[in-house]
């Protein structure tokens, strides 16, 4: 392990999936209260499933139009609630697969299609769920810029700071410091789950907003440190207006939204494509504390009252939403650190 290795960094991902798409509403090109279906008619006429209970075919048409900013604070409908059982759900991880394996999803169009078939579990606004809105945030991207999201990201992002290793592939030259990802295998110990030749050689055919971003610590060291500026890079070039950083990393959940999906939500809210720490269950929930957790090992986050950024990387698969302890520990230290 070195200062450079590359990791695959899973939902840490989705912060700067947001932070893009608060690019394009700065450029006027989008408008937080816009409804998504100008650019993604697949959610235009969208149903939701009578209760959360009910089959899939039980539904009713959605009250509202799916807006952005529904998207970028995870309410759109669509997601995972703490219960997988539900048939919404279900039907759900048909289409939203394992993130990490990233060759596994069809191309952008076509997923988008098998979603929009999909009932909603909630209506838009009503509850926040977990991963999918993160995704749909990056076709959005695609579909507003006219860009891909690599390119997108590329030009907006990892070249006004620096972040060279970030990308949704790691190129033969760079296999070298590229880590390999682990998972347990049925006797309880490791094994290997993807290697340096393996989901990340080639460009996949949907680059996932929701954690697809191969990259390295000092890459999101220097997207948490634009974070922590306001907006501004180091070299005093400004991405993101201080209000479009207040918005990402400010709360915009009610209680009962989180109850919804308190599974992966412990003493926090959601921002924009990040967790909020609102109340201090822990000893690492500082209020304001923001960033998220990837399924591969992978922990990000700023304290915006300390000026703290927290980054742990790991390639070790985490199965479950309840983050493992050792991640615990790290946490801990880092809030007594800061």
């Amino acid at each position: 392990m070195a200062r450079d290795s590359i990791f695959r960094i899973a939902s840490i991902t989705k912060p700067i999936t947001a932070a893009s798409l608060m690019m394009l509403v700065e450029d006027g090109r989008v408008a937080l209260g816009d409804p998504v279906a100008q650019w993604l008619p697949e959610l235009a006429r969208p149903s939701v499933v009578r209760t959360p209970a009910s089959e899939v075919d039980d539904v009713v048409p959605a009250a509202r139009p799916i807006t952005v900013f529904d998207l970028l604070t995870s309410s759109a409908g669509y997601g995972f609630p703490s219960d997988f059982t539900l048939p919404a759900v279900q039907r759900l991880f048909s289409v939203q697969k394992d993130g990490r394996e990233v060759q596994s999803f069809p191309a952008p169009g076509v997923w988008m299609a098998e979603l929009g078939k999909i009932p909603l579990l909630f209506q838009p606004g009503e509850a926040w769920l977990y991963d999918t809105c993160s995704t749909v945030q990056g076709v959005l991207i695609t579909r507003v810029s006219g860009q891909s999201l690599p390119d997108f990201m590329a030009e907006r992002v990892f070249g006004p700071l620096g972040m060279a290793d970030s990308a949704f592939e790691v190129p033969a030259g760079k296999r070298d410091r590229f880590t390999s990802y682990y998972r347990t295998s049925p006797d309880g110990g490791l094994e290997l789950g993807d290697g340096p030749d393996g989901q990340w050689s080639t460009r996949p055919a949907f680059p996932l907003g929701n954690g697809g971003l191969a990259a390295t610590a000092d890459d999101w060291l220097a997207f948490a440190q634009m974070l922590l500026a306001d907006g501004v890079t180091p070299a005093g070039r400004r991405l993101l207006s201080a209000e479009s950083v207040r918005l990402m990393t400010s709360d915009h959940t009610t209680d009962a939204q989180r109850e919804i999906g308190q599974l992966f939500l412990e003493g926090q809210g959601w921002g924009f494509g990040g967790s909020v720490d609102i109340a201090p269950i822990d000893p690492w929930n500082i209020p304001g504390r923001y960033g998220w957790v990837g399924g591969t090992g992978t922990s990000a986050h700023i304290i915006p009252s300390t000026g703290t950024v927290a980054i742990l990387l790991a390639q070790v698969a985490a199965d479950s939403p309840v983050p493992p302890g050792w991640m615990r520990d790290f946490w801990r230290y880092a809030a007594r650190a800061s």
